[in-house]
């Protein structure tokens, strides 16, 4: 089982229709064909950007469907599986197989603190239930649960339906960890936006990021410039989007982005309670910072 992965992993919003709360598909729609032809490298529903845990069993299947029907294999489609129960992931998972994701994602989340053969057992029985390859995510911050990059690795070299990570963590020293322990050879993602540009040294095969639901053509500019090897180039791009990056995380991803697409045209409707829409100081921290990273000039 393997998986050619690699780049700008984009991750979009779940869009609700403004006054019944459901799910609405035609601002999806709009918000992949721009990430898609701006040039993102794969598209990732259903993290945390794109309420999964908010959503029921019905919605879940609904939306991962119409986004990897949609998508229609014009980038690789890494659906998120995670659920509490591990009876829930696997029903998540079929579906994301049957839908024909290229890959799913798996964080491990509880309501008690899970140990590590918890854990093992939880993703393994997951990651081997269908044909497709797994990315295991590691996000404390998100769940409580911490996963080191010797256990992260393990997984990796002991299951085989596992073949990536995302680590999201925040700690640079990790992912250089990483690379070390799996000799370069294990493909690991970076999930966290103010280490873009620390990441790809560190070995990073890609990010794992909603920035591009807002400013898709400079990520991945960003991107292009790094993988060209210009890195003065590709360091000039990233000093200008990481005001709009902090902003993105300075409040839950689904409030931001979906505030920022209000301000692009694109209504994609209030997050789900109890998330709340954004306030004013932070509005406006983000329509300027959008404005500066847009306003980065992108070779043709």
């Amino acid at each position: 089982m393997s998986s050619t992965i690699k780049g700008i992993v984009a991750y979009p919003i779940t869009p609700f229709d403004r006054d019944t709360g459901a799910f609405d598909p035609k601002p999806l729609h709009t918000l992949l064909d721009s990430m898609i032809s701006s040039g993102v490298d794969a598209i990732a529903p259903l993290g945390s950007t794109g309420e999964s845990a908010y959503l029921d069993d019905a919605e879940w299947e609904t939306v991962a469907r119409e986004t990897v029907d949609y998508v229609d294999r014009r980038v690789p489609t890494v659906v998120g599986v995670s659920d509490l129960t591990t009876a829930g992931a696997l029903r998540r998972a079929s579906i994301a197989a049957d839908a024909g994701a290229d890959a799913m994602m798996i964080l491990p989340t509880s309501y008690w603190h899970l140990g590590e053969q918890e854990i093992r057992e939880h993703v393994t029985a997951v990651a081997d239930s269908v044909d497709i390859p797994t990315m295991i995510y590691n996000n404390p911050a998100t769940t409580g649960i911490d996963m080191s990059p010797e256990f992260l690795v393990d997984l990796v070299s002991t299951v085989d339906g596992i073949t990536m990570i995302k680590e999201s963590t925040g700690d640079i020293t990790r992912m250089n960890r990483i690379n070390e322990l799996g000799s370069g050879t294990i493909p690991f993602f970076n999930g966290s936006n103010p280490l873009a540009l620390q990441s790809f040294s560190a070995g990073a095969s890609g990010w794992c990021t909603a920035a591009p639901c807002l400013a898709p053509e400079q990520v991945v500019h960003f991107w292009r410039l790094l993988e060209a090897g210009d890195r003065s180039g590709a360091g000039a791009v990233f000093e200008q989007i990481e005001p709009l990056l902090k902003v993105l995380v300075s409040r839950g991803l689904p409030s931001t982005v979906k505030a920022g697409l209000e301000f692009l045209g694109v209504d994609a409707g209030l997050p789900r309670r109890p998330l709340l829409p954004l306030d004013d100081g932070t509005r406006t921290a983000l329509s300027d910072t959008l404005s500066v990273a847009r306003g980065v000039i992108v070779a043709s």
